[in-house]
This record gives structure tokens, C-alpha cells and sequence, in this order.
């Protein structure tokens, strides 16, 4: 139990982290771009809300696996396939807890008063400048939040990397795969433990987006 909810644990954090600088520059052009073809990139990042994690899971499993073109170079320079990895866990909870980065950082951007931006344009500040001493100051509610949600939703997967990673016990067997087994041993002590630790890293995890949200740091999100 204590591995793979450590497993999980480093997965949630390495998949959080890369979201971070990933949903960033995505949140940024959907927030403040217009552009041909911006509804479909809209809904390529929202996707993962409605679609189930084993079809997200299954095309991730096809893209890596070690007869594709990334399949094979991951293999030729990593010596290792990419195929039922805890690296190939963390594509797949990449792409399926985009949404919950983009979209936080998004609102929390266009919630940015256009005074301020019209102010950093007159003081001819640089997209980078506008972006770390304007933008980032004033949507950091955004970004915490969309860390926590990443974090949280990571830490719950189950469809997607099992598809992904499989079940291999100090390798990818993440908490969730792990309580589900239990309860197919019928294990039930070991499945309630789990149970209420992953319901309590949930719990801790909303309380701090809700927090957020009280003190106003993300407007418009959960309210």
C-alpha cells in the first residue's frame, strides 16, 4: 500500500509540475488570442472532461507503443519501452488533467482588469515583462489552483493508467489500481485505509481551491 502510494504520489507531482508550464502558454493564447481554428483547439483541451480515461488511455497506449515512431526512439535511447512505464503514466496524466490547468489559468487571465494590460503597453513592457510582472502577479490564484486540481485529479486516476502503465508492483501500480485490487481480493481493511487516504488528499486538496476562491485570488472558478 505504502509503494504505490508513493508511486502516486510522484506521479501527481511530476505531472503537475510539467502542466504548470505547459497550461501556462495554453491558457495565455486562449485567453487573449483570436485565431482560425481556436474552437477546435478549445475543444482538444477540454476533451478530457467527457471522454472516458480507458479511450484516452488506449490511444496514448497505441501513440508510445514500441512499434511507433516515438516508441522507438524512446526505446533507442532510454534502452526501455515506453509502453507500460511510469514515463508513459506520465503522458497520459498529462493529457488527461490538461483541462484542469488550462482552464483555472484561462479564466483567471481574462479576469485580468484590460487597464492594466493597456497600462503595461503604455510603459512599453515586453510580452515577457507584461507576463512576469503583470499577468502572473495578478492570476497566481489561477495558477494555485490549477496545481491543487492537477494534483488531486492525478492522484485519482485509474482508467488511463491502467491502460497505460498496466499493474506492476515498485513500478506503476499507483493507489488507485492498488485499492481496486483490493477490493477484488476482498481485502477490505487495506481497501478502507486507502480509501480514506485518497479521499483525504481530495479533501485537502478542494479545501485549498475553495479557500482561493473566498479570498478572491480566482475569480470564477467553482462559484
Amino acid at each position: 500500500m505504502i509503494e504505490s502510494l508513493f508511486i502516486s504520489l510522484q506521479l501527481a507531482l511530476v505531472t503537475t509540475v510539467i502542466l504548470l508550464f505547459l497550461a501556462l502558454p495554453l491558457a495565455y493564447v486562449l485567453a487573449f488570442k483570436t485565431f482560425k481554428g481556436r474552437t477546435v483547439l478549445e475543444v482538444i483541451v477540454a476533451l478530457p472532461l467527457v471522454l472516458p480515461p480507458t479511450v484516452l488511455g488506449y490511444f496514448v497506449l497505441l501513440m508510445i507503443a514500441p512499434n511507433t515512431g516515438l516508441g522507438r526512439v524512446w526505446q533507442s535511447v532510454f534502452d526501455s519501452s515506453l509502453a507500460f512505464s511510469f514515463s508513459g503514466m506520465v503522458i497520459a496524466s498529462v493529457l488527461y488533467s490538461l483541462p484542469f490547468a488550462v482552464q483555472p489559468m484561462q479564466q483567471s487571465l481574462r479576469a485580468i482588469p484590460d487597464s492594466w494590460l493597456e497600462m503595461a503597453r503604455t510603459q512599453s513592457l515586453s510580452l515577457k515583462q507584461t507576463l512576469i510582472q503583470v499577468m502572473l502577479p495578478a492570476a497566481r490564484g489561477g495558477v494555485l489552483v490549477a496545481a491543487a486540481l492537477s494534483f488531486a485529479h492525478t492522484m485519482g486516476e485509474f482508467g488511463a493508467v491502467l491502460m497505460v502503465g498496466g499493474s506492476i508492483p515498485g513500478e506503476t501500480k499507483v493507489a488507485s489500481i492498488a485499492l481496486f485490487e483490493f477490493v477484488e481480493m476482498q481485502q477490505q481493511s487495506e481497501a478502507w485505509m486507502l480509501a480514506l487516504i485518497l479521499l483525504g488528499v481530495s479533501f485537502v486538496m478542494l479545501s485549498v481551491v475553495y479557500t482561493l476562491n473566498r479570498q478572491g485570488l480566482n475569480p470564477g472558478i467553482f462559484k
